[in-house]
């Protein structure tokens, strides 16, 4: 886990050379590129973005891009791109303030201070779109120039020593957060490993050697760490001091490796290069700290190396995008949280779930290269099904199907991640895509704490009471009608139409895609006020089921005012064929 068990991705070439060349043009491995090097799609050839009263044009000189703003509010900026984030939906991108849209340009401010710059390519369908959009952000007055690179995005989009992603764990319930960190307070009690010291001195002499290496201290203890101390202060104030600098000035050169290498999810494999015969390992392997497993991962059935897999993934994909308050399950992301509602936590919600100790995510997923799509269509078929009857073999009858699900065996109903894995989350695209905590729709906390139903998912016409009936009398089940109906306000109501009018966001956005996928046209207008919902991504959302709802494109504007929204979306609808 430290710096130096790390070898770099060059060093698993030769001997594993399919693996890498499927790895080396993946998607994960090129989350984050060097602009000048890179392979960029986004168009810097003059054009504009506009929104509101503020304007960027993408420009470029010889090998250099810029992005130039020009903003009411904010005043105007140059900066020349030095990062492109992302590649497989979208590119973000990250640069220095400099003089002019010229190679020669003078930088303005400081070099290690490389700015999340407020423009997205979205590549399908080409467009621009403001940066932060893709999560639930509130809308935003005009353009500038976001957080800093390397305090806000470098650790889950990079190869880092596994060491400084635990940092904030080993410190503590007071150790102030910081991007790509590992979370397990965000996780259930029962569900948290808990990390220990087990060589004080080890781990002391660790973090002093992070710290020369970040150039933040002297080659000393850092201030407030004396020899005499007890051990246990002194590795907490060694950690803490580790910590701060980690935040404060780790940059990108001081990343073991640009964008996802192999070591981000094997852990550090200088002695496996080394030495073939000793195996890098998914789980902790360290003599500084050791790593018990949470209650739920200690119990003696299912698999220690899905559970470390799963670990592995939940390093980067555990993320609770954004201030947005709440999760799914009713659950708010400061107290009690459940699963997300977006992209890049889908590895800590598969550890909420039923089936984490048994399955890894590669059950499904291949970690060295974009999955085929059509092994993905086979998952989401009846096909699919196999991945879970290797645990669940008593349901491997059309007949015993048949009776767990009350749907006909060989349709959609009976597909098992069609219910136990939905499509409720809020994809890069602005498509749906599935909540990976794997549980059931006919669970108490989702029924009655969450909107819509999940059976509304595909039964767009059934009401409340209709759908909890029918769950009462399939399942056993018993649901409390008065908290139903302070979801809804009446249980003859529709879910997906209800929760639209007066769900949270991310309910609202679900039932929106759902209503366009399923072509609601009594949906149309209480899709079309969410084009002025407070936050942004689910006007999107709302955009693009309008589109599918009448089957012809909405062409309104989504970086306008509010009032120019209303206006174009009216003579948008106005505008329909009789």
């Amino acid at each position: 886990i430290l710096r130096s068990d790390y070898a770099g991705s060059r060093a698993c070439e030769s001997c594993h050379q399919d693996i890498y060349r499927a790895w080396d043009t993946s998607p994960m491995h090129r989350m984050t590129r060097v602009a000048k090097t890179a392979d960029i799609r986004a168009p810097f050839d003059g054009r504009s973005f506009r929104f509101k009263d503020d304007s960027v044009k993408l420009l470029q000189d010889g090998a250099e891009r810029f992005v130039a703003i020009t903003s009411q509010s904010f005043g105007n900026h140059v900066y020349r791109v030095t990062r492109i984030i992302g590649g497989r939906y979208r590119e973000d991108f990250a640069g220095v303030e400099v003089s002019e849209p010229r190679a020669s340009a003078m930088i303005i401010k400081d070099p290690k201070n490389e700015l999340v710059l407020p423009v997205t390519f979205v590549y399908s369908p080409p467009s621009f779109r403001l940066k932060g959009y893709s999560v639930m952000v509130a809308e935003r007055p005009g353009m500038k120039a976001g957080g800093v690179w390397n305090q806000t995005c470098i650790f889950c989009h990079n190869t880092v020593p596994y060491f400084s992603s635990l940092l904030g764990e080993l410190v503590g319930p007071s150790a102030p957060g910081y991007q790509g960190e590992v979370v397990d307070s965000l996780l259930p009690a029962d569900r948290r490993r808990v990390l220990t010291v087990a060589d004080a001195a080890a781990v002391v002499s660790a973090s002093h050697d992070e710290l020369r290496f970040l150039e933040a201290s002297h080659a000393t203890a850092p201030e407030g760490v004396r020899a005499a101390e007890p051990g246990a202060s002194r590795v907490a104030r060694a950690l803490d001091a580790t910590l701060r600098a980690t935040r404060k000035d780790f940059g990108a050169s001081h990343l073991v490796e640009v964008g996802i290498g192999c070591e981000s999810c094997h852990g550090g494999s200088r002695e496996h290069t080394l030495d073939v015969k000793k195996k890098p390992a998914f789980a902790i392997r360290s003599a500084l700290i050791s790593a018990q497993p949470s209650p739920w991962e200690a119990r003696p059935e299912g698999s220690a190396r899905a559970r470390d897999i799963n670990r592995t993934c939940a390093r980067c994909h555990q993320v609770l995008f954004s201030r947005y308050p709440f999760t799914w399950e009713g659950g708010q992301r400061s107290g009690d949280a459940g699963g997300s509602h977006i992209s890049s936590g889908e590895a800590r919600d598969f550890l909420l779930g039923g089936c984490s100790n048994a399955m890894s995510c590669v059950a499904c997923h291949d970690p060295h290269a974009a999955d085929a799509l059509r092994k993905l269509a086979s998952l989401q078929s009846s096909a699919g099904n196999g991945v879970c009857l290797g645990c669940h073999q008593k349901l491997a009858t059309g007949a015993a199907l048949a009776a767990h699900t009350h749907h006909d065996p060989a349709g959609g109903g009976a597909v098992c991640i069609n219910c136990h894995m939905p499509k409720k989350n809020l994809g890069l695209g602005y498509n749906l895509t599935r909540y990976h905590r794997i549980g059931s729709p006919t669970e108490k906390a989702r029924v009655e704490g969450d909107r819509p139903l999940e059976c509304a998912l595909c039964h767009v016409d059934k009401s409340v009471e209709d759908l909890t009936s029918a769950m009462e009398r399939f399942w056993g089940k018993h649901y409390d009608r008065s908290a139903l109906a302070a979801l809804y306000g009446d249980l003859q109501a529709l879910p997906l139409l209800a929760t639209v009018t007066r769900g949270k966001a991310h309910e609202q956005a679900t039932a929106i895609a759902v209503l366009g996928d399923q072509r609601v046209a009594s949906a149309s207008r209480i899709v079309a006020n969410e084009l002025v919902n407070r936050y942004p991504l689910v006007r999107y959302f709302a955009r693009q089921a309008l589109e599918r709802i009448a089957g012809r494109p909405c062409d309104v504007s989504l970086d306008q005012d509010d009032e120019q929204i209303r206006a174009a979306v009216d003579q948008w609808l106005g505008a329909a064929p009789n």
